[in-house]
């Protein structure tokens, strides 16, 4: 009877293990339209692979990520992401990094997601404050103050940001689980669409004049045509 029970756990554990193996690659792009005519294809998930005799130590090296950025711009932050357009041996290893400079008091790294990676920093240089907040309908916020050495993970696809409260500038280093895990800065998105979402949408989504979100909509760039 034993042997029965056992012989009938495995089963179950196999087609369970294969149940939850049996799924779609995950999306290395925004999205990936079918076409049935593959001369007039783009690419497909990922990158088309080189020869792996053809391999040089080049595919998997980049110089240069010890340089601070320059974080003279509107929100005083510099990103410098080392995915797959810049580390070609990358391709299909689901993981990418990235150096973030904070400007001195303030310097933020604005509020986005990826929608294709979680992502986990340590802070070299400078205090941060960092958050993110988790999904509908609870909306938690989560945030820490760090200072360097300690490690924060932001969990797949949720709002978060970071923001330099030191008189000093800042440095995070950060790995995300995908060659490509993207960016959506929310403001950008939301206000700087091209085209633009109709503001009448805006100002009943975010209860605010639609004065205000014409001029949000011109601050963030969108365009109307």
């Amino acid at each position: 009877m034993r042997s029965v029970h056992f012989l009938l756990a495995f089963v179950l554990l196999t087609l369970a293990s294969s149940i939850a193996s049996a799924s779609d690659p995950s999306p290395l792009q925004d999205f990936c339209v079918a076409i049935n005519d593959p001369k007039a294809a783009v690419f497909g998930n990922g990158k088309f692979c080189k020869d792996p005799k053809m391999a040089t130590a080049n595919d998997f090296s980049f110089s240069g990520l010890n340089i601070p950025r320059n974080t003279g711009n509107r929100v005083g932050s510099n990103v410098t992401l080392l995915n797959v357009d810049q580390i070609p041996g990358l391709n299909t290893l689901g993981i990418s990094l990235a150096r973030i400079d904070y400007a001195p008091n303030g310097g933020l790294n604005p509020p986005h997601t990826h929608p294709r990676a979680t992502e986990i920093l340590v802070v070299v240089e400078g205090t941060l404050y960092v958050g993110f907040v988790t999904s509908n309908p609870d909306n938690r916020f989560i945030s820490k103050v760090l200072y360097p050495g300690d490690v924060f993970v932001f969990p797949f696809g949720l709002i978060h940001f970071q923001l330099n409260i030191a008189k000093t500038p800042a440095v995070v280093f950060a790995g995300l689980s995908s060659q490509n895990p993207g960016t959506i800065t929310i403001a950008n998105a939301v206000f700087g669409s091209d085209p633009l979402i109709n503001p009448d949408v805006l100002a009943k989504a975010f209860h605010l004049d639609i004065k205000i979100v014409n001029y949000l909509q011109k601050l963030f760039g969108g365009n109307s045509e």
